[in-house]
């Protein structure tokens, strides 16, 4: 395999660098998730970002021309951790299980292991002889497709399809990839062909859960690394939202449709200036930053006095400028969600960590590389997800959003 391969990574380095008894739940199944900070990868945020952003645009554009080929790359709760960089969850693969920490992701759908630490074979691991590769931007990986049990929380998934990487790039601290976003993501990422199903599909075939659907709760942070989050397969959690659920269908839109996809338009301020007029972009928990089209950077920096920061690769603001800087709306639907002056900001305490001033002030608002118009012209990252509740409900192809007790949080 490796041997067959090697053309195709060295191609995309250098472009980027026992089965149990089926229970019924009846209430969902959370698991924890945890903000994790890459402290190497850090400095590179807006780079990362953007990397990323360009090869979900250009694999989302290549979806919709033709099929993808292998070349191209009841309720339960899940906690989650995030790291400042990404958020992890613990998941548990083989009987008896092993934990990996891997990243959350809504933007790809792949579930993988592999890319710290190795894959331990159990009684309950089966090798399906297919290859599998996955690109995706800011890194990639390799190796052979398994079926095995996977545990989240307490989701048991007894042939559940993942991915063990002989060979991974730019996972540097984590074990690997929870892909949940649109099954058709993986179609193509094996040398079989077909769909691989996500632990979603996988859930729901198996009875565990009703509906094929998953609550995100994230929560700001001014800690390097804090389980401060939570996944709820089947359903949602109450506990974690302050508003009704507004939902929206998934965008029509190529290249956005073919994620988690949304509508919506951006204002700045009282006067309403339009940043960003009503187009299409995607929800992606696998994002740090918001990132939105080039000339709607342009229109909000003119408004909130921002200048670029070498630096960091962020823009900055004076403190003066902080104490003026007004709100931004998303306009998502009929409804509008305000992103409130703190919430636009790095959180403070963490300034160093990605090669700033201690007592600077960075906008967490970023460049996606590209100006409006090419149908994928926005990402809201999980800094933005992190001051609502967050709904990606798979069967009715629509994502949903309330408030929390951390809209309006002070806490950057």
């Amino acid at each position: 395999m490796l041997a067959r391969l090697l053309p195709l990574i060295t191609l995309s380095i250098a472009a980027a660098v026992a089965a149990k008894p089926v229970v019924i739940r009846d209430s969902p199944v959370t698991l924890p998730i945890a903000r994790r900070f890459n402290a190497t990868a850090a400095p590179n945020l807006l780079k990362a970002d953007q990397a990323r952003a360009k090869v979900l645009k250009e694999q989302g554009l290549a979806r919709g021309k033709d099929a993808a080929s292998f070349k191209k790359a009841g309720i339960f709760d899940l906690p989650v951790t995030n790291g400042a960089v990404d958020y992890t969850a613990s998941v548990g693969v083989g009987t008896p299980p092993t934990q990996y920490d891997l990243i959350v992701d809504t933007g790809s759908s792949n579930t993988w292991i592999g890319a710290g630490k190795a894959y331990v074979e159990t009684s309950s691991s089966v090798d399906t002889g297919e290859e599998v590769f996955v690109e995706y931007g800011s890194g990639l990986f390799f190796g052979e497709e398994f079926t095995d049990t996977v545990t989240l929380g307490d989701l048991v998934l007894t042939e559940q399809s993942i991915g063990v990487a002989e060979l991974a790039f730019g996972f540097d601290g984590v074990d690997g990839i929870l892909g949940i976003g649109p099954v058709d993501l993986t179609d193509g990422t094996t040398s079989g062909g077909g769909l691989i199903p996500t632990v979603l599909d996988t859930a729901l075939a198996e009875g565990l859960i009703s509906d094929e659907l998953v609550g995100v709760s994230f929560e700001p942070t001014t800690s390097l690394s804090v389980t401060n989050g939570e996944l709820t397969f089947g359903g949602t959690d109450s506990s974690k939202y302050t508003s009704e659920i507004a939902y929206v269908p998934v965008t029509s839109t190529s290249p956005a449709s073919s994620y988690v996809g949304i509508d919506q338009s951006i204002t700045y301020g009282s006067a309403g200036t339009t940043i960003l007029s009503s187009t299409a972009g995607i929800t992606d928990t696998g994002t740090t930053l918001v990132l939105i089209a080039s000339d709607a950077l342009s229109a909000y920096q003119k408004a909130t006095g921002a200048v670029a920061d070498s630096a960091t690769g962020l823009l900055k603001i004076t403190q003066e400028q902080f104490d003026n800087l007004e709100s931004l709306f998303f306009h998502i639907g009929e409804n509008t969600y305000e992103f409130t002056a703190n919430a636009q900001i790095w959180p403070r305490a963490l300034n160093t960590a990605i090669g700033g001033d201690a007592d600077g002030i960075y906008l967490i608002v970023a460049d996606i590389g590209s100006d409006s118009g090419e149908g994928l012209d926005f990402i809201d990252g999980f800094s933005f997800l992190e001051r609502f509740y967050y709904v990606w409900d798979v069967a009715n192809a629509r994502v949903g959003f309330a408030t929390t007790e951390f809209t309006d949080a002070t806490t950057n």
